[in-house]
């Protein structure tokens, strides 16, 4: 069985979806990680890596994934999130 890939939005490296983690805008236009990748919302894929988030937070790649306009404490947010994990 094929394991899922899924790319990065922010270096664009293709890897498998377990290594990377998935980040979701709920139904309530919540935008959070997704530890379990199961949660309803659209979602996105990043890499485990500080430097991916930094690029998607000045690229504003979360803003084009979804589609709208996302405020930047969200991805400071994040950001704070990725050091606890």
């Amino acid at each position: 069985m094929n394991n899922p890939q899924r790319t990065c939005i922010a270096c664009r490296n293709i890897k498998e979806k377990k290594e990377l983690i998935r980040i979701v805008r709920t139904k309530e236009g919540e935008i959070e990680i997704d530890k379990t990748g199961r949660k309803n919302g659209r979602g996105a894929y990043i890499c485990n890596d500080i430097k991916c988030f930094e690029i998607l937070k000045k690229t504003k790649g979360l803003d084009r994934s979804f589609k709208s306009q996302i405020a930047a404490q969200v991805y400071d947010k994040l950001i704070d999130e990725l050091n606890l994990l």
